[in-house]
């Protein structure tokens, strides 16, 4: 069984937890951090975390969320073996997986509402690498 791992800034906080409660009677699912949206953190440290996490096993997934998922996708693409991709709609969560492998979802909790994030979620955790002609880019990557 895959572990997902899931991690938050302040402003991706609700979202994060929302998911949780949604996806852990399903799924293992260890949660990172920030366990609160009253204080403000960096959300970098939080993608480093789940990075590293994510590296330790081929099948581990990460879930990151921040305000707009941009800064968590940045951060967590500095990683060698991580493929991040802030996904707004189901179209992008199964092509992030089907073409490319991600092996990071980032979501931006201001600009999907909760309903969208968990149709990004399904496709995400639901679809599968074609590899073919896309196993020679990841691996340019």
């Amino acid at each position: 069984m895959k572990k997902i791992y899931i991690a938050s800034d302040h402003a991706g906080f609700n979202l994060k937890s929302e998911i949780i409660k949604k996806y852990s009677k399903k799924y293992k699912i260890e949660d990172l951090g920030t366990k609160t949206n009253f204080v403000s953190v960096n959300y970098p440290d939080y993608a480093h975390k789940l990075c590293k996490k994510v590296i330790k096993n081929k099948k581990n997934i990460g879930i990151l969320v921040c305000g707009s998922g941009t800064g968590m996708s940045m951060a967590a693409n500095k990683h060698k073996k991580i493929r991040a991709a802030q996904c707004y709609s189901v179209k992008s969560a199964k092509l992030s997986r089907l073409h490319n492998d991600a092996n990071v979802i980032t979501l931006g909790e201001r600009l999907i509402n909760k309903s969208l994030a968990f149709k990004c979620v399904n496709a995400f955790l639901n679809t599968k690498f074609e590899g073919g002609r896309h196993l020679k880019r990841v691996k340019i990557i």
